[in-house]
């Protein structure tokens, strides 16, 4: 009899992903959401159950685990409520996988990323383990609320829990996709793209492959405690653009911008942060988790998704989150700032 795994959030980015590694590793895969994603062929081929549920209606989660679980995976926990409703079925369930952030991390003045536009980037070590300390649990901020479902799962729960820090997620699907201020631009055929702090800095990526492939470790073994996840090498904005124009076939150039302001004011990457942010990810490998893939190497697939998803004529309707802040890709001001540095 396989092993049953169930996924809330199955049909999103991280859940897609975890979904397959499971599968091709002889697990019986559940996926849990509320019906706003059609779920993708390549689960839906390989036999995944799928559960509709909206786990904001109390009972709802009860009800579709209530058969029993070797293990949950929840990769849209956040706040206090969903870490209770998870105590509330574990007698369900064998182990729990959690997905939390890396953003939890607070420096020495307790400085975090959800405030570094404000009152300035963390001064944190590198790399950051895991015994760093976090931001206090609360609903002020993600963050916080993060570190909500974080300490109420680990201090209440009796059945274990591995929480997962991520850092920049990548890969087909996201809601967010990082890798769209580099793709468009290409697209719309910018012969120059400037990146702030000479294309040095370094916001560590995770690629929801290497998500899926700790997930599968950490359910092997169950134990309650953290661990950092991230992708083998923490690349420079200056290598991440090299990957993506490599890919693409860019052949415009790629322009170092000088500056230590915050934020930047040419070549603001989503990734562009006056220190490093780096995640130490020894722990994973001491469980025996191996990295499954590269940046270089996961975010090819993520520019043919764009690529693919922006040559539809109706891609901002169905994808509203590829429209960011205009600010973005304001190329009038881009190429008056350009200029000025010429």
């Amino acid at each position: 009899m396989p092993r049953h795994a169930f996924i809330l959030g199955g049909t999103g980015q991280i859940g897609r992903a975890i979904a397959v590694e499971l599968i091709e590793q002889g697990w019986r895969v559940t996926v849990a959401h509320r019906g706003t994603h059609t779920l993708p062929s390549n689960l839906s081929e390989r036999g995944v159950e799928v559960v509709f549920l909206d786990r904001e209606k109390p009972g709802e989660l009860a009800w579709a685990v209530r058969s029993g679980a070797d293990a949950l995976i929840d990769t849209v926990a956040f706040g206090l409520d969903h870490a209770r409703q998870l105590i509330e079925v574990q007698d369900s369930v064998g182990t729990f996988v959690v997905i939390s952030s890396s953003s939890v991390y607070r420096d020495a003045l307790g400085k975090t990323l959800d405030e570094a536009r404000q009152s300035g980037f963390p001064d944190l070590p590198v790399p950051i383990p895991e015994t760093q300390p976090t931001v206090d649990p609360g609903p002020a901020t993600y963050s916080t609320r993060k570190a909500t479902v974080e300490r109420t799962l680990l201090d209440h729960a009796t059945t274990p829990v591995t929480v997962l820090r991520p850092g920049a997620i990548h890969g087909p699907g996201s809601q967010l996709p990082r890798e769209w201020w580099f793709v468009k631009r290409i697209l719309d055929g910018r012969k120059v793209i400037p990146l702030a702090y000479r294309g040095t800095s370094r916001f560590h990526t995770t690629s929801v492959a290497n998500i899926a492939a700790l997930t599968r470790v950490a359910i092997e073994a169950p134990a309650s405690r953290v661990l950092n996840i991230a992708d083998p090498s923490a690349l420079s904005v200056a290598e991440i653009a090299a990957s993506i124009a490599q890919h693409m076939g860019y052949e415009g150039q790629i322009v170092e911008v000088p500056g230590k302001d915050y934020p930047a004011t040419l070549g603001r990457t989503p990734y562009s942060v006056p220190r490093p942010f780096i995640l130490d990810v020894r722990a994973a490998g001491e469980l025996g988790y191996y990295p499954a893939t590269t940046y270089a190497d996961a975010v090819k697939l993520t520019c043919n998704w764009l690529v693919e998803t922006a040559a539809d004529s109706d891609w901002l309707e169905r994808c509203p989150w590829f429209r960011p802040p205009p600010e973005l890709f304001n190329y009038r001001e881009e190429d008056r700032l350009l200029h000025a540095i010429a």
